[in-house]
């Protein structure tokens, strides 16, 4: 069965770094655009990044600069490289499988499968 499981998150300080990985299986990750969406506190989800087939990166304007988003077809994982954390990027971060191209990247209705989540937290 098709599975993403987040790994990676933890408690840092601001300025500090860390970096998921969303492992993929029971499907064939070359395939598909990957997208990293977190939701924090009382907030709604919202795309992060998202990586297409070819390798092609998109970001939100809150992370362009600080957060780089890749994927390893052979592992079999995506990873979203977050430098210069912040407090607000507090969140709970997801990984989802893209399969409507329609629209765009951040609308999470584009999205089939969903992995359970790693939590961030940025705090001193």
């Amino acid at each position: 069965q098709v599975q993403l499981v987040e790994s990676g998150g933890g408690l840092v300080q601001p300025g500090g770094s860390l970096r998921l990985s969303c492992a993929a299986s029971g499907f064939t990750l070359d395939n598909y655009g990957i997208g990293w969406f977190r939701q924090g506190p009382g907030k709604e989800r919202e795309g992060v990044s998202y990586i297409t087939k070819a390798g092609s990166t998109y970001y939100a304007d809150s992370v362009k600069g600080r957060f780089t988003i890749s994927r390893d077809n052979a592992k079999k994982t995506v990873y979203l490289q977050m430098n210069g954390l912040q407090p607000e990027d507090t969140a709970v971060y997801y990984c989802a499988r893209r399969i409507d191209y329609r629209g765009t990247w951040f609308a999470p209705g584009q999205y089939d499968y969903w992995g359970q989540g790693t939590q961030v937290t940025v705090s001193s």
